[in-house]
């Protein structure tokens, strides 16, 4: 992409480049050999395309609530600490659930624990909690069954 982009097609960059691309693919075989740990993706890919949609829809009317809340001259914060349960059954479903929180504007996940997030909200009012247990709902929708 960076090629494409840039339009230096020199035979300098062009080597420096192929010769790049030749030393990933040793480390990460190396280190495929070593510890031969690999990340099962269990979702579902259609219901993950519209769950990300619906993320960045959420993203853009926390982005205007926060914006709201920094421009007015009482800047009206009402932080708050709370627990948010989670239902995700892989870690990938649950650090996709704890990136969503941080990704949206004026929440962030501060700590993980099990069956459990700590989570801050810049803006906290009644129906956070609502709001993220659909989300936490959404993203365990798109979790495929974990084969035993």
């Amino acid at each position: 992409m960076w090629l494409l982009m840039s339009g230096l097609y020199k035979p300098l960059i062009l080597g420096f480049g192929f010769a790049s691309v030749l030393l990933v693919i040793v480390v990460v075989r190396r280190m495929d050999a070593i510890d031969g740990d690999r990340v099962q993706l269990y979702l579902k890919p259609g219901a993950s395309v519209g769950y990300f949609l619906w993320l960045l829809k959420e993203i853009a009317k926390a982005n205007w609530t926060v914006t709201k809340i920094v421009l007015s001259p009482s800047m009206p914060i009402r932080q708050h600490l709370f627990v948010v349960p989670l239902t995700q059954k892989t870690d990938l479903g649950q650090t996709i659930f704890a990136n969503s929180i941080t990704l949206t504007p004026g929440t962030i996940t501060v700590e993980c624990e099990q069956g459990h997030f700590l989570v801050h909200a810049l803006g906290y009012s009644e129906t956070d909690d609502a709001a993220l247990a659909d989300m936490d709902a959404r993203v365990t929708a798109i979790e495929t069954a974990v084969p035993a």
